[in-house]
């Protein structure tokens, strides 16, 4: 395995061409989108896996030295990413075996595994904003100013035993002459600061006063950030920030409640669909209620550009309503028929026109049921 890590991160260009050209195949397979035709789907699910596990690999650092905070037990966004991928596997079996009606059972509980998976993303995030559903992680820090232009994450800062924080530093007590250092958080700025003390010392060693003075001092054992709490998040965050968390908790939900609607009034039903998009509403709502909040408290939320495009991409998933029914059925379908018959008189673009109706209906009625989250 580990020779595997080794040779994707050193071909990783190779690599993602070889999974794009694999996956474009895949959908110009014979009977892609038969309802008896497992082997297609499972392949492309398997081929899905195949670039989620590299895509892993490519991106997890190998050096050794990265920081305690960020080293996590289990993977969660690796375990998302095969959820959804294997997702398409069951519902395509579930189908086959125990026909259209009967299947949203299974992926009921497919749902149900996925949003749990997700919580725990979000626990392990520090109660982050999910980005692409849980699929990346999400590594930047969104910052709150106060009226005061202090700007912090939300969460109790942990000090240096010796000094404290201000403006991205620590300020410590153990500079030359007693006076107080400034050594930067990141590992570059702590090495800089090593070596600059390094070089007074070898000042000093020059002038008989500070002989005696030299004391070998021990090494300060390195101090591992400690991930907020739900109890501390939920405590220092205030008002604004439980609604921010009960937003995404919102969210996370809104798939598997879908499902389990479309299993009890079925998939022509207008309540699944008109609570599904609610529920998109008021997730949406809640964050917005939220940043309102700390705008009259004299605060500003800034969210990171991360966290941002993750709401635009939000809001561009609500297209996928359009393809759902019965929406897709009542209306998108007729509009997309007419425009099939109006350009297939025309070479080529009638047969282009055809196929991307062809596969848009094909993937309808498979994908845009528990996507978009």
């Amino acid at each position: 395995m580990e020779a595997y890590k080794v040779w994707v991160r050193k071909n990783r260009d190779l690599v993602r061409s070889l999974e794009s050209l694999a996956n474009g195949v895949t959908w110009i397979l014979p009977e892609r989108f038969a309802n008896s035709e497992i082997a297609p789907e499972a392949v492309y699910a398997l081929l899905g896996i195949v670039s989620s596990v590299n895509q892993h690999i490519i991106e997890t650092p190998n050096d050794g030295h990265s920081l305690a905070s960020k080293e996590q037990s289990i993977p969660w966004a690796l375990v998302v990413s095969i959820l959804k991928d294997v997702e398409a596997v069951v519902e395509v079996a579930a189908q086959h075996f125990v026909g259209d009606d009967r299947k949203w059972g299974f992926l009921a509980v497919t749902e149900a595994v996925k949003a749990c998976v997700r919580l725990a993303a979000f626990r392990e995030s520090g109660y982050r904003m999910l980005l692409q559903g849980g699929e990346v992680e999400n590594e930047e820090e969104d910052v709150l100013e106060d009226n005061q232009g202090v700007k912090t994450n939300g969460v109790p800062v942990i000090y240096p035993v010796n000094g404290h924080s201000q403006n991205g530093h620590w300020i410590t007590t153990d500079g030359p002459d007693g006076k107080p250092g400034i050594i930067s958080k990141s590992l570059e700025g702590r090495a800089v600061a090593a070596l600059n003390r390094f070089g007074q010392n070898a000042k000093m060693l020059s002038d008989p006063t500070w002989m005696s003075r030299l004391q070998p001092s021990p090494v300060p054992p390195v101090m591992e950030i400690e991930k907020p709490t739900f109890a501390t998040i939920w405590s220092s965050k205030g008002v604004s920030g439980r609604l921010f968390m009960l937003g995404e908790a919102v969210h996370i939900f809104r798939p598997l409640v879908y499902v389990l609607l479309i299993r009890k009034f079925g998939i022509k039903s207008w309540t699944p669909w008109l609570v599904s998009l609610a529920v998109e509403l008021t997730s949406l709502g809640i964050h917005s209620h939220a940043t309102d909040l700390n705008h009259r408290a004299g605060k500003v939320h800034q969210l990171s550009s991360a966290e941002r495009d993750e709401l635009k991409r939000r809001k561009m998933m609500w297209a996928l309503y359009v393809m759902r029914d019965p929406f897709f059925a009542s209306y998108t379908r007729r509009h997309l028929e007419k425009a099939e018959k109006a350009l297939n008189p025309v070479p080529l673009i009638g047969f282009i026109t055809g196929k991307l109706v062809e596969l848009l209906e094909g993937a309808q009625s498979r994908y845009t049921y528990t996507s978009g989250s």
